[in-house]
């Protein structure tokens, strides 16, 4: 795989948070087509190995029969049933290079059409992690090229602390035994990383997948055995009461691959209907629950500054500006249910009914309005009513009753606006 990728020690803002859903059901993950389709019709492509026929046994998403009288197995929910459970998602990629998106003409991987699939059936999403690849709005992801478990269970707590996931799409082990690392115990160090990442937030998801097919050598000779335990993994988490599930990837065969490790494009299309699979099965169960507000500075892309209310926070109306990052009140701010951005128990508005490029941002009594609605979009965050994006001014000689012009700085002081999204440094920010 491809030398490490350095992360970046910042975080992408978050999702913004949905109404709670009903009580988490006691369900065990089931039987569940991946993406609709039959595990025969899933697999047609190529023919699965013995020791992948083996194991879709009884805690497989591809033939677990539940006991009666109360069935426990899960099915992708219909449309009707579906629409009844939406949660936000803010889900976090995690594992090596194929989490980052080896291998895919345009980096995205599977997260790309993954995303496509959750936003067409009305969820709303953001990705976290430290890292940004590919190109698609919502590039973050925590995928790092050439890691093994060991490596992503020494980041796992500051990563789950930071970004605050309600689902979390783990797959690891690839480098474990292409490198030949201490196979025979490879599934240990993976249960601890899993039972890790549930003690961090019980509530959470965890969608675990086993890995793909691969042609390289001394993958191939142990990735049977990993693979079951990987299964066994979710059972046992499952029955002692965690929100675990089970992927199969074993729809992809050697025709899915860019080279002995990575999926090509429509290798990663079959890995996102997979884990959409694991998704609706979630909803289904009563798993997802609502991200946690995470409240804290709103850092910009222009190193050292952070997003700040300009004035008293009984000023309603108050603008925004850039300043030097010091962990003030004026400097702290909570994504809310509502998907707004609040401070001091205002949110930050568009402040215009039909606001311009250059328009300024201003702090309102919140009313959950258009204006007052913020998504992750290409780093930074758009609203949705304005089509624009929050920046800095690029002319910090702006003031509250002028447009700024299209020149550039970075001076502390500089007014926040709405600008045509263009994905510039100063249209970036990140909470850490």
């Amino acid at each position: 795989m491809p030398p490490t990728r350095a992360a970046a020690a910042r975080r992408p803002f978050a999702g913004l948070i949905a109404p709670a859903l009903a009580a988490v059901l006691p369900l065990t993950l089931g039987s569940l087509a991946l993406a609709g389709a039959s595990p025969a019709s899933a697999r047609q492509t190529g023919a699965a190995s013995p020791q992948r026929a083996e194991r879709d046994g009884p805690h497989s998403f591809h033939g677990h029969q539940a006991a009666a009288p109360a069935p426990s197995a899960l099915s992708r929910p219909r449309p009707a049933q579906a629409a009844t459970r939406r949660v936000a998602l803010r889900v976090e990629p995690l594992g090596d290079s194929i989490t980052w998106g080896v291998g895919s003409s345009n980096g995205n991987g599977y997260r790309g059409p993954l995303g496509e699939e959750l936003t067409g059936e009305g969820y709303t999403l953001d990705f976290v992690g430290s890292g940004r690849g590919g190109t698609m709005p919502d590039p973050d992801n925590e995928g790092h090229s050439g890691w093994r478990i060991d490596q992503i269970a020494g980041i796992a707590d500051a990563s789950l602390a930071t970004y605050q996931p309600n689902v979390v799409t783990l797959m690891i082990g690839t480098n474990d035994l292409a490198k030949n690392d201490q196979v025979p115990t490879a599934p240990d160090r993976l249960h601890a990383l899993v039972d890790r990442i549930t003690a961090a937030d019980p509530a959470a998801t965890v969608l675990l997948a086993d890995l793909i097919t691969s042609t390289s050598a001394p993958v191939v000779q142990a990735e049977p055995a990993y693979n079951a335990a990987v299964s066994d993994i979710a059972r046992q988490e499952r029955d002692a009461g965690r929100h675990v599930g089970y992927v199969d990837m074993g729809a992809l065969t050697s025709a899915d691959l860019s080279d002995s490790l990575h999926p090509n494009d429509g290798g990663y299309r079959k890995m996102a209907d997979a884990w959409n699979g694991g998704v609706q099965a979630a909803a289904a169960a009563g798993w997802l629950r609502p991200p946690t507000a995470v409240t804290g500075p709103v850092r910009s892309g222009v190193a050292g500054k952070c997003l700040a209310l300009d004035g008293s926070p009984a000023d309603e109306g108050a603008g925004a500006r850039l300043r030097d990052c010091d962990g003030t009140t004026a400097q702290q701010w909570t994504s809310s249910a509502a998907g707004t951005l609040r401070t001091a128990g205002r949110c930050l508005d568009a402040a215009a009914p039909a606001p311009a490029d250059g328009t300024r941002v201003a702090v309102q009594e919140c009313d959950g309005g258009p204006g007052q609605q913020w998504r992750p979009y290409d780093g930074g965050l758009r609203n949705p009513a304005s089509g624009r994006c929050l920046a800095a001014a690029p002319d910090p000689s702006a003031t509250d009753s002028t447009e700024s012009t299209d020149s550039t700085d970075s001076t502390d002081g500089t007014r926040v606006e709405l600008r045509d999204c263009d994905g510039s440094a100063n249209q970036q920010w990140y909470t850490a």
